[in-house]
């Protein structure tokens, strides 16, 4: 593995541990895509250090189990916005 694949893997992996971030929201702030991150928290960092790897690796699964929460609450957020504008327009 070249060195600054392995340096990008354990930055990733020091950003998920600190923050509980999603892999979505990692990518973004490394400026990689899904599929990388993915790539380097499950096959990759398990061969440079598996501790490491199972502290991630809680994480993403918690992250998974929750993801239908964010989703609803990203649902409420929309439909609120909707009624609100609507209200709006009616007062004009």
């Amino acid at each position: 593995m070249q060195d600054y694949i392995q340096k990008r893997v354990m930055e990733i992996s020091s950003y998920i541990i600190e923050s509980s971030a999603t892999v979505r929201q990692t990518a973004r702030v490394f400026g990689v895509s899904k599929s990388t991150v993915h790539k380097d928290v499950t096959e990759r960092l398990p061969l440079i250090n598996e501790l490491i790897a199972a502290r991630v690796r809680d994480i993403l699964d918690n992250n998974k189990a929750e993801r239908h929460l964010r989703g609803g609450e990203a649902t409420k957020r929309k439909y609120l916005n909707q009624t609100r504008g609507e209200r709006l327009e009616d007062r004009s």
